[in-house]
């Protein structure tokens, strides 16, 4: 009796995990109308360890990606994120970014804690950021390719370890595992009915381009 309810509760913290993340899932989807979709997931354990579920033996990015559904499938429909989750409950959840839905500039982890302490000394206004073992992505409001083109054409330098998120662009939101660990929120959304605020991407670049710049040896305070 005592191992059949000792393997109840090792069984438990799973089920809670795949609960989050529909209901993650949902919240993105029916109450911030941000378009998701599950992503490929890892392989079940005992077959490939932490490899990517996709058919790749080599997945550069193992569970970080969409693979089936791909991209183009992402939905604010609560029927259809549910269907998805209740097939496979532990996919990591997906955001599609661009077009209505966040935008994000993301830089590695090292880099990515070295920036928020930085633009928390100027003072700027941060909206969610998440945060991988390897990448910390700041959401920042849509914009399209041709802005942030204009906007990077007027720097004379951009960090080189920046990336950025925009349209036909993806985001692996939180609570989801994938490869290199557990997705988390660095800073979480504030609490409410509404979709987080965000901040318009310009700013944060501006910021980021400054702490970079502003290293007291001349080199990038976000370098890794």
């Amino acid at each position: 009796m005592r191992e059949i309810l000792g393997r109840r509760r090792r069984h438990r913290p799973r089920r809670q995990e795949s609960s989050a993340r529909l209901d993650a899932a949902l919240t993105c989807a029916t109450v911030w109308k941000w378009p998701v979709l599950p992503g490929a997931g890892l392989a079940t354990a005992g077959e490939r360890g932490r490899d990517c579920a996709c058919p790749d033996h080599e997945c550069a990015v193992p569970g970080a990606h969409p693979f089936d559904p791909g991209l183009l499938a992402a939905t604010t429909d609560a029927r259809m994120v549910r269907w998805w989750w209740a097939n496979r409950p532990a996919a990591p959840v997906v955001l599609a970014t661009g077009d209505r839905a966040p935008c994000a500039l993301s830089l590695p982890a090292v880099a990515g804690a070295r920036a928020l302490a930085a633009l928390d000394a100027m003072g700027l206004r941060l909206g969610p950021v998440v945060a991988t073992p390897t990448r910390w992505s700041l959401l920042v409001a849509p914009y399209t390719l041709e802005r942030l083109g204009e906007l990077l054409h007027a720097k004379d330098r951009v960090p080189s370890s920046l990336r950025f998120h925009g349209e036909g662009g993806y985001l692996i939101l939180p609570p989801s595992e994938i490869g290199t660990g557990q997705v988390r929120w660095e800073r979480a959304p504030e609490a409410g009915t509404r979709a987080p605020w965000l901040p318009d991407v310009e700013s944060v670049l501006d910021a980021l381009v400054e702490a970079s710049n502003s290293a007291p040896d001349g080199g990038s305070r976000l370098a890794y």
